[in-house]
């Protein structure tokens, strides 16, 4: 489980009785017991891949724990729909439900960034009898809607997000191909090496002005090594509009949301982590009070000095805080039933 060679993981490819097939990394612990062992599935964002949790698996197997990590739906090995449709917090629950169906897991630890934390957290909502705790990074919990906001008024609350009207239009995805290795300069920089002109970057118009400009450099790979930026940009290739299609679900998810029988927040007596990087643009650091509103067990980290990529920027803290946390609920459980 070598870090810099995504070849000394253990793949596997399976297709789950949602009628998907996913490619995962599934590492099993020495003293594995099917019985006794705890799973930690681990959930990415974009753009990302199973490779985002390459600091964390082996020190969290080492631990003790099953560590399964699966390419989403849209990226690298896995099945990658044409349609946006497919691509609903629904959807992608039923898929996480089914590969722990696939492995024999009726409950496991859930963890997810960017994208992923939002599906983590949703999968808590449409199935909350299979977590056994529930940790989120970067992205603060968003209740279920009770009315539709379109994408453009939700920029205009985050201005931020702006950066999202540009993915939500289709022609996003073969323009960013085109500009595929700058895209990737762009969104793993190290901002305090950076562009000053590239701080609003996130803001509506400001993503699309970056890819067309010559004039705004980006060198370097950021917090990525060349080897491990040239591993990202090999399996984004003439591949973006798969994993785009999650920006392009604003609609889709408040049908599904107004129409299914789903929890308006995770269950009270779940464990909850949330972990924000200070300096992250795109979190909504707003909504860590939403969060405790409807999560009041949540414990939360505002992570200070800490940007978006909180697995890679801080991945000691986070390979160390994360199973802190289990071991600290562990704990309050036993002390509980005595």
């Amino acid at each position: 489980m070598d870090p810099a060679n995504p070849a000394s993981f253990n793949h596997r490819t399976e297709l789950l009785s949602t009628g998907r097939r996913y490619h995962f990394v599934d590492q099993l612990p020495a003293n594995y017991d099917a019985a006794t062992t705890k799973t930690i599935v681990c959930i990415h964002g974009f753009p990302d891949l199973w490779y985002g949790w390459r600091y964390q698996i082996k020190p969290w197997v080492e631990l003790g724990y099953r560590v399964v990590v699966p390419d989403m739906l849209g990226y690298g090995g896995t099945d990658k729909p044409e349609d946006a449709a497919e691509y609903t917090p629904r959807k992608i629950s039923n898929d996480i439900a089914a590969l722990m169906d696939l492995l024999h897991l009726q409950k496991a630890i859930v963890i997810g960034h960017d994208w992923g934390c939002f599906m983590a957290s949703r999968f808590a909502l449409w199935h909350p009898d299979r977590l056994l705790s529930l940790i989120l990074l970067s992205v603060p919990f968003v209740p279920p809607a009770k009315t539709y906001t379109p994408l453009e008024q939700l920029v205009e609350k985050v201005p931020n997000w702006g950066y999202q009207l540009f993915f939500a239009d289709k022609s996003s995805s073969a323009e960013i191909e085109r500009k595929l290795p700058r895209f990737m300069q762009l969104i793993f920089r190290d901002k305090r090496k950076s562009d000053v002109r590239l701080e609003n970057w996130t803001r509506k118009g400001g993503l699309s002005t970056v890819l067309r400009s010559d004039d705004i450099k980006l060198e370097g790979t950021g917090f990525l090594t060349q080897q491990e930026f040239d591993y990202y940009v090999s399996q984004f290739d003439k591949s973006m509009h798969a994993p785009l299609n999650y920006y392009r679900t604003t609609l889709h998810r408040f049908n599904e949301e107004r129409d299914g029988p789903l929890l308006p927040a995770p269950r009270s007596d779940l464990p909850v982590l949330l972990i924000v990087g200070k300096s992250d643009p795109t979190s909504n650091q707003a909504g860590l009070e939403v969060t405790r509103r409807f999560i009041p067990q949540v414990h939360i980290e505002l992570r200070e000095g800490a940007g978006h990529w909180l697995m890679v920027e801080h991945k000691e803290y986070i390979t160390e805080i994360v199973p802190q946390f289990l071991r600290s609920t562990s704990t309050k459980d036993a002390q509980t039933k005595l």
